[in-house]
């Protein structure tokens, strides 16, 4: 593999728990994002829109990007400490990039969809509806779908190696051609 050295059985197993635990986490916390969003949009109570943009506020602003980052940091650990690798299964370079792509999307996007959000309690209080229901709506549902799909390519371990993992499978002495380390294609 060049160099890197591999997880003993232990580390990785902890490390997995780790991994698992933080994106399950990062999950529910953004399905309870969309709960209170959907909330938020469409009670007719300010006192109700307020707790709920306070609250996805108070989480966005604690939560999220600790665990995206946990879930980011443990993951590539994860793929460069095992034969999985980063960049040989396109599943693993799938999760990656979307892991990568949610949490900058956290920063840039959800989180200042929810501080304008609770800039607007004001006029919510006055009896308006929220200015823009996208701004606790879109974040969420966005961020839950990629998480629901990053579940499921783990689970399924969908599309075999790269054009990298295929050389380097091909390189290594008596690789059969097609068939991965766990026997599956």
């Amino acid at each position: 593999m060049g160099g890197v050295k591999k997880l003993s059985r232990p580390a990785r197993r902890g490390l997995l728990v780790v991994h698992l635990v933080a994106s399950a986490s990062w999950l529910g916390l953004t399905l309870g994002l969309l709960a209170l969003g959907a909330t938020a949009v469409t009670t007719a109570s300010p006192t109700a829109v307020e707790a709920s943009v306070r609250s996805m506020k108070l989480f966005a602003d604690w939560l999220l990007l600790p665990l995206a980052l946990l879930t980011l940091t443990s993951g590539v650990v994860l793929a460069l400490g095992t034969h999985w690798g980063l960049a040989r299964h396109r599943w693993v370079f799938t999760k990656f990039w979307l892991t990568s792509a949610t949490t900058v999307a956290t920063v840039l996007a959800l989180r200042p969809g929810v501080n304008s959000a609770v800039a607007a309690v004001a006029a919510v209080a006055a009896g308006e509806a929220l200015p823009d229901a996208g701004d606790v709506l879109a974040g969420p549902v966005v961020s839950l779908s990629a998480y629901v799909f990053m579940t499921v390519i783990s689970l399924l371990k969908p599309w075999g190696p790269t054009r990298r993992g295929r050389r380097e499978r091909a390189r290594r002495p008596g690789a059969r051609p097609g068939v991965s380390r766990a026997g599956t294609a």
